[in-house]
């Protein structure tokens, strides 16, 4: 007598996997779940909240002055900061510079950044309750319907969109290497997305559509594989996901260019964090 099997989907099961390491991905140490708090430096040493030392830039140059009572250590080698240490960066970098806190001294991590052309430090901070209690990213199920071939249209040249951030502080700019041009489930005209491009020739599409604010975030992100030869791709809306700004208030994440909307309800991919 034969045993009853069990026919498992492919697609549900490389999506399943996905899910595993997404999840896995946004709960490791210091990482995104982590933000407790983004300040800009000012040009006088001050403290800044929640971080011992003296903190300020000169514009170019961001400065550390502490002594080894504050315990504050170095991330890269561990060793004591103890007067004043200086670090450069250009726009749009970061350094895991400092950390402190906790049984071995690493609990809490000090990003330096340079956003907007000015240096801030954001606390990752591996208590916060926003990675203590994760249990995962709700998701919509996963639909065949919302897995899209469409084409991919180059530039001759890519395309520099200036757009906004999730800090209204902060200005950001898209480099758009072309449009993915698709029809979606209930539109009944093609749809054109600006597209950045990503490792190894992949496409990256940050789009708004008529859930955010509803049971997404106010915009999400799909990556695409690279294009085919002809120029075709597939676009599977299930693997859409939030940005860091979706979980903190301390993300600086690109918003869509202007127009980067799929005008329906696209029911596939991350909802709300909750909480």
């Amino acid at each position: 007598m034969s045993s009853p099997t069990t026919t498992i989907d492919p697609q549900l099961a490389r999506w399943e996997r996905f899910r595993a390491g997404r999840n896995a991905a946004l709960a490791t140490e210091h990482g995104w779940l982590t933000l407790t708090s983004f300040q800009w430096l000012e040009a006088q040493p001050s403290k800044v909240e929640l971080v011992p030392g003296l903190w300020s830039t000169d514009g170019t140059t961001a400065f550390l002055t502490a002594s080894a009572a504050d315990g504050l250590t170095l991330v890269e080698t561990g060793q004591v900061v103890e007067g004043t240490i200086t670090a450069t960066l250009q726009d749009e970098e970061s350094l895991m510079w400092v950390q402190f806190g906790g049984d071995d001294g690493k609990q809490v991590v000090v990003e330096l950044a340079m956003r907007a052309d000015k240096y801030a430090v954001r606390t990752r901070d591996n208590s916060s309750p926003v990675l203590t209690g994760f249990e995962g990213v709700p998701t919509y199920a996963y639909s065949p319907a919302w897995v899209i071939e469409g084409r991919f249209e180059p530039y001759a040249e890519p395309m520099d969109v200036p757009i906004g951030t999730a800090n209204p502080l902060v200005d950001g700019v898209h480099r758009s290497v072309g449009e993915v041009v698709f029809r979606a489930p209930g539109v009944p005209h093609e749809i054109r997305l600006h597209a950045e491009e990503e490792k190894l020739g992949a496409l990256n599409v940050t789009f708004h559509d008529e859930t955010n604010g509803d049971t997404t975030d106010e915009w999400r992100k799909v990556f695409i594989p690279r294009p085919r030869p002809d120029g075709s791709v597939v676009i599977d809306f299930n693997r859409a996901i939030n940005y860091p700004s979706a979980f903190t208030p301390y993300g600086t994440c690109p918003m869509p260019v202007r127009g980067n909307s799929v005008d329906v309800r696209v029911e596939a991919g991350e909802k709300l964090p909750q909480g």
